[in-house]
């Protein structure tokens, strides 16, 4: 499947090997290629995309290329964008019913011949993994074939694909700073702390009093908060809020509740004065502009915005993640004074309005959490990481 007014290069040319210096490929006549690869799920595919977008405005002779998984979420977003895009059939490795491995094995052989066809028809100058079994293979075929790879890592505990594959890149983004402990050392990789892709927040920032008024929030001393566990909603998170909610908010909580999609339809009828009850946030700026406080996942793009925003935040990691990298990112972020962990298997609904007023009766603990947050913070991760591409290939 491709995405359409894509036009195929008129003239193959050789690419270059790790040794290499980048950009030294001559004779191109059609518009640069960079092949991105990720996917599967959202926290790979987005800051894939964020970096995509952020190279075509500085560079619009650059071409994204997107390769991913018929599986991964990407089969829905990508054709939304207008980047050229193949999607192959990928699968991970399945660990807890490894009989179902064999669709591994036979999707990676097929998937194997059709990244050879991309590579033939595109000739990217680089391949950019952003992690997730929609990476691995891609990077795998780019070091097999001496084309050169970098990575953005957006957890702060790298995955398998991750950390095998940052041994071959000339250079690893990094989300969170400290995801380097668990990476390999090899001085021919650079690690390099720029922050998770985001849309920054507006400069300047809404106001929050006509922030609060789009909600249909007075501008009194009450503190509004705001919970959300992403586009498909966090169930443990949505049932301990509604056992909150039927206990009865204080008087001085607001809430904005994004349920997810799938949950909407059984907590709608919460709607209330003092709270708001949607399906999901989009833009999730409304939200954030009004926000003092967040109630959220623990996932690398989420904790990106929140810090970029300064929002203190209680994070819920979610524990089936894959290597409980939420909780790593969660316990990641306490530590460095900008977040308070909040383990699922502690929440209900008298442990969440707990710890929800403690802080709101805490505004030095607030304001320490927010100041941490911000430096925490890389609002401009993905102009950064595209300067960096452009530079390595010599476009900019």
């Amino acid at each position: 499947m491709r995405a359409s007014g894509y036009s195929v290069p008129t003239r193959q040319t050789r690419t270059p090997w790790r040794g290499e210096a980048l950009g030294t490929v001559t004779g191109i006549e059609s518009p640069p290629t960079v092949l991105f690869a990720g996917g599967g799920t959202g926290g790979h595919l987005y800051p894939a995309l964020a970096i995509a977008q952020t190279l075509v405005r500085l560079a619009p002779e650059v071409q994204p290329v997107f390769v991913g998984a018929h599986r991964g979420i990407e089969r829905d977003v990508l054709p939304q964008y207008p980047f050229a895009y193949t999607l192959l059939d990928l699968h991970p490795l399945y660990r807890t019913s490894v009989w179902r491995n064999w669709k591994t094995v036979w999707g990676a052989a097929s998937a194997w011949r059709g990244l050879g066809a991309i590579v033939r028809r595109d000739r990217p100058r680089l391949v950019v993994g952003t992690g997730g079994y929609a990476s691995g293979l891609a990077l795998g075929y780019a070091v097999a074939h001496r084309i050169p790879i970098v990575q953005q890592i957006a957890d702060s505990a790298p995955g398998v694909t991750a950390r095998w594959f940052a041994r071959y890149s000339r250079e690893v983004y990094l989300g969170y700073p400290e995801a380097i402990a668990r990476l390999p050392h090899d001085h021919r990789t650079a690690y390099i702390d720029t922050g998770n892709p985001i849309t920054p927040p507006p400069d300047p920032r809404p106001d929050r009093r006509t922030a609060r008024a789009y909600w249909g929030f007075p501008a009194d001393e009450s503190h509004v908060i705001l919970v959300f566990g992403g586009s498909q909603g966090a169930r443990a998170i949505n049932e301990a809020v509604d056992a909150w909610v039927g206990r009865g908010l204080p008087r001085d909580i607001r809430l904005i509740w994004a349920t997810g999609r799938s949950h909407y339809a059984a907590y709608a009828t919460r709607e209330a004065p003092n709270v708001r009850v949607r399906p999901y946030l989009s833009p999730i700026a409304d939200g954030y502009a009004a926000a003092d406080l967040a109630v959220a996942r623990a996932g690398a793009i989420t904790t990106a915005e929140l810090c970029a925003w300064g929002i203190p935040m209680v994070l819920v990691p979610l524990p089936t993640a894959a290597a409980d990298h939420q909780t790593a990112n969660a316990r990641a972020l306490e530590a460095a004074g900008a977040a308070i962990h909040f383990p699922q298997h502690t929440m209900s609904g008298e442990t969440i309005g707990r710890v929800v007023q403690q802080l709101a009766d805490d505004a030095p603990k607030r304001a320490a959490l927010a100041a941490a947050a911000l430096r925490r913070a890389r609002p401009g991760a993905a102009e950064d990481i595209a300067r960096r591409i452009l530079s390595a290939v010599q476009l900019r």
